[in-house]
């Protein structure tokens, strides 16, 4: 009995992998290792590239028709790709923290702001609805074709730059600003 359950799921498991082609064989569906959105509206890229994204495993959630909310190791992103036909195509990158009701509108959050875009160069901090969000966004650059693992790589970046501004904060800071989560709120971002 245990033989049958085990082949069983064998065979579901390969079924799932696999898909049939026009001549009947069975194929593997094989993840891509870079993804064409040249020439593409900007909502047909968003479609495009999530496909490969899911395609890829990563845990991807359409946001809106030109947003995608990805989760990526303990951090959220909301990526939403902007296809200029005449030129150089980027995948806008963004994050966002919730800023503590006690810090709205401070000076010294300006001045935190107004010195991290001075400094840093790695991404652009925006303060967003009366300074109760600041949004932090970067692009990763292409022409009509990226590497899924250039897209990996510049979150990875981005997600280190962040850290490092997190341990430049004073202490008790991350009280005060926490990340929000894109993958539940992502029609409001």
């Amino acid at each position: 009995m245990k033989k049958l359950i085990i082949a069983g799921l064998a065979i579901t498991l390969s079924a799932c992998a696999a898909t049939e082609s026009s001549d009947g064989a069975l194929t593997a569906v094989v993840a891509p290792e870079s993804v064409t959105l040249g020439g593409m509206t900007n909502e047909e890229a968003t479609k495009t590239l999530f496909e490969a994204l899911i395609h890829k495993n990563y845990l991807a959630t359409m946001a809106s028709p030109n947003r995608i909310a990805l989760q990526f190791d303990d951090n959220q992103f909301l990526l939403q790709p902007s296809i200029n036909p005449n030129g150089i195509d980027r995948i806008m990158m963004n994050r966002f923290y919730a800023v503590h009701p006690k810090l709205r509108g401070s000076r010294e959050l300006l001045i935190l702001i107004g010195t991290l875009n001075h400094k840093l160069n790695f991404a652009k901090f925006t303060l967003r609805e009366n300074g109760a969000v600041i949004q932090v966004q970067g692009a990763a650059t292409f022409v009509n074709t990226i590497e899924l693992e250039e897209i990996r790589r510049f979150m990875l970046w981005t997600d280190e730059g962040l850290r490092q501004v997190g341990h430049s904060l004073p202490k008790g800071s991350e009280q005060l600003i926490k990340p929000i989560p894109v993958m539940q709120q992502s029609q409001s971002l």
